[in-house]
């Protein structure tokens, strides 16, 4: 071979080291799934989850009047395009549409909230519009007057004055029931099927637009926010970031939901499985977390003394500099160290998760608390 062919051989092949390593250095483009399947939906879900758990009340709606106080600082600090990690039920979603999920998991402790995510999944594929999803999501005849361009207070003014309707909701809940499990195959076992119509019944058919935190086993809240008055806060600065505020946001959600990359999980935050489970498939296609929601779970881990198996837990996922917790606590003053103007109820902060996790690999943690299935939170 003559010089110069060795010459273009060597840099052919350093360009091929090059591109190979580029490639294993920065998977996530091609590697985070663009749409799963229904047969890949069901199976992650159930393959990541855990036993059903035990919470003290349903937990339909939250009761955090301030939770879109974060949101600004939330949008300036996490990198679009990751994954999101949350619990419980709505309050998710304008979370996921501010950080611009790539897809996310739902984890909670009770199949109760599998159960109402699906509710919603459904109700999003099968709603053509924000006034379309409130009809179906509240089983009340859509109003005269209301299109794309109504706002969310125009649509709750309106659906405040049609009652509802039990062939609405006959006719929605056996429309969910057919979407899941006819349209997309998941094969629901009866106790899941009943599940569903319960949410659906028991919550957002009986309690309509005044849905709050009160309704339904054990909950309690004092002065809990109702479902309207959720979709109607704002940022602190005058802005409604909820995810009914504007048919972009729904129409976000709605596009996750059909491509089947909103994905709910059962399990226990304190728990050997779940979340690790899901940083393990995260991080085999290349992904990063952007933002977990806690909620106040962090109360009860810390109540239980199995906050150390939580934090080795989230020590394992795929994280960077830009990776922030979204939690509440009860601490009457806000992240600036001024008086809450919210009240004494759960307030709504972030912080990074880097910084909060070092220190709790398994091997730290295992030394000083062992890991196993905690107490329920």
């Amino acid at each position: 071979m003559g010089i110069r062919c060795w010459l273009i051989a060597v840099v052919l092949a350093i360009g091929c080291l090059s591109d190979r390593s580029a490639t294993l250095a920065h998977p996530a483009a091609s590697s985070l799934p663009v749409e799963l399947d229904d047969r890949e939906f069901w199976t992650l879900t159930e393959r990541l989850s855990e036993p059903n758990g035990y919470f003290r009340s349903d937990n339909f709606l939250s009761n955090e009047r301030g939770y879109q106080v974060v949101i600004p600082d939330l949008v300036s600090r996490t990198t679009p395009g990751g994954v999101y990690l949350g619990v419980g039920p709505e309050q998710n979603f304008p979370y996921i549409v501010a950080v611009k999920a790539h897809m996310a998991f739902i984890i909670d402790i009770r199949r109760g909230n599998l159960h109402e995510q699906l509710l919603y999944k459904a109700l999003f594929e099968l709603s053509t519009d924000r006034a379309d999803f409130l009809s179906r999501l509240f089983s009340r005849p859509r109003p005269d007057g209301l299109s794309r361009e109504s706002s969310v207070e125009q649509m709750f003014d309106a659906y405040n004055q049609v009652p509802a309707s039990e062939r609405l909701y006959k006719q929605n809940l056996a429309a969910v029931v057919d979407r899941l499990t006819k349209t997309h195959r998941f094969p629901l076992e009866e106790d899941d099927r009943r599940g569903i119509a319960y949410v659906y019944h028991e919550a957002f058919y009986s309690g309509g637009p005044n849905l709050n935190y009160s309704i339904g086993r054990g909950g309690f809240s004092r002065n809990s926010p109702s479902y309207e008055e959720l979709m109607l806060a704002d940022d602190g600065h005058g802005e409604n970031r909820g995810y009914l505020a504007t048919e972009e946001s729904f129409a976000f959600l709605k596009n996750l939901e059909s491509r089947n990359l909103l994905i709910p999980v059962v399990g226990n935050f304190s728990g050997p499985k779940a979340i690790r489970a899901v940083g393990r498939y995260i991080g085999e296609r290349g992904g990063t977390v952007s933002a977990f929601y806690l909620s106040n779970v962090e109360q009860f881990l810390r109540q239980n003394g199995t906050w150390d198996t939580f934090c080795a837990s989230v020590a394992t996922l795929p994280l960077d500099d830009a990776s922030t917790f979204i939690y509440s606590s009860r601490d009457p003053f806000d992240a600036n160290g001024g008086f809450s103007t919210f009240g004494f109820g759960l307030q709504t902060r972030i912080r990074p998760i880097l910084s909060e996790v070092r220190g709790c690999s398994a091997s730290n943690v295992a030394s000083r608390v062992g890991l196993h299935s905690a107490r329920p939170q």
